[in-house]
């Protein structure tokens, strides 16, 4: 049938290629002209929405495009929300069993020294947590 079509589709939220984040706050980020509510994963492939809202829910699952494109990253900063908050330690252990460093550190100092290190052209990934 013509015209019948499969409506309104909603795809994961993704940014395909790397940009600094422009600003961060109010539940949400700001990169590539764009903004974004919630946390988000910024990686070689792209920049993704993302699921978790607490450290408490980071795990390896929740990292899986992390591992996914470990080739390409050496250093992952965790932005953990408002202040640091540790990785659980069966999380620091499979980051480092993929030859990835993590540091983990308040998303504010994430954002910063993602920014930084994306000038400088190097393998890094970032897990940004949304603040209020």
């Amino acid at each position: 049938m013509a015209g019948r079509g499969q409506g309104i589709v909603i795809r994961d939220a993704h940014f395909p290629g790397r940009a600094p984040i422009e600003a961060y706050g109010d539940g949400g980020f700001r990169f590539a002209g764009m903004s974004h509510r919630g946390s988000i994963l910024c990686v070689p492939s792209g920049i993704y929405g993302f699921e978790a809202a607490s450290a408490s829910e980071l795990d390896a699952a929740a990292l899986e495009k992390v591992f996914e494109e470990a080739a390409d990253i050496e250093v992952l900063l965790v932005g953990t929300g408002e202040g640091l908050v540790p990785l659980k330690r069966e999380l620091r252990e499979a980051v480092r069993a993929a030859a990835i460093m993590a540091d983990p550190m308040s998303t504010g100092a994430a954002v910063r020294t993602y920014n930084v290190l994306l000038s400088e052209d190097r393998a890094v990934a970032a897990v940004l947590l949304a603040v209020g």
